[in-house]
């Protein structure tokens, strides 16, 4: 640190030029939401492009940035529930005793793997009854429910293993907010 630069405040970590990046956590599936991504702002750069500096907009990239905006949301989404990082109240935690922290946690772990099985579900029935093709690519609307059926699939995947982990474990980052403040879940 620079002889100018005050002490880091009490319980704050201060910045290093020799700080590691952890990217542990990190896996291949999570490749694939930063390459649609990357599709998506494409497809939106390209749309803005034709539109206001051609003055020709090309018809197809509004629907298929949509298209991307949901694969998006659901790829990452996949990515949230395995990282265990999708929002939560943590406030009511803090103030109750660990046992009943503890039965909150798995009472939301069971919840959350039974709605991500049911939303596959109707996902995967509203897809069966999709017949329409989309109006300006030559791809089914059902493709879409697809995806997105099997992104709730995996969804439940990782909530019933996360739900395991949290039993054998008997810890969470919601249970015990302390032992997780600098390292992470490390599924």
């Amino acid at each position: 640190m620079a002889k100018d630069t005050p002490p880091p405040a009490t319980g704050a970590v201060a910045p290093s030029d020799e700080t590691e990046i952890d990217l542990s956590d990190i896996r291949w599936s999570d490749g694939v939401v930063l390459a649609v991504f990357w599709a998506l702002a494409f497809v939106v750069f390209l749309q803005f492009f034709t539109r206001y500096v051609l003055n020709n907009s090309l018809g197809w990239t509004e629907e298929v940035a949509r298209v991307l905006l949901i694969a998006v949301t659901f790829i990452g989404s996949i990515m949230a529930t395995r990282k265990q990082t999708h929002i939560a109240v943590e406030l009511f935690y803090r103030y109750l005793p660990r046992n009943v922290r503890f039965g909150m946690q798995i009472a939301v772990d069971v919840i959350s793997a039974v709605f991500f099985a049911a939303m596959g579900i109707l996902c995967v029935e509203l897809a069966t009854r999709t017949l329409g093709m989309m109006v300006s690519i030559n791809v089914p609307k059902a493709l879409i429910y697809w995806v997105v059926a099997a992104c709730f699939g995996i969804m439940t995947v990782w909530a019933v293993v996360v739900l395991v982990q949290h039993w054998r474990s008997g810890t969470s980052r919601l249970i015990d907010p302390e032992k997780f403040a600098a390292t992470g879940p490390n599924i």
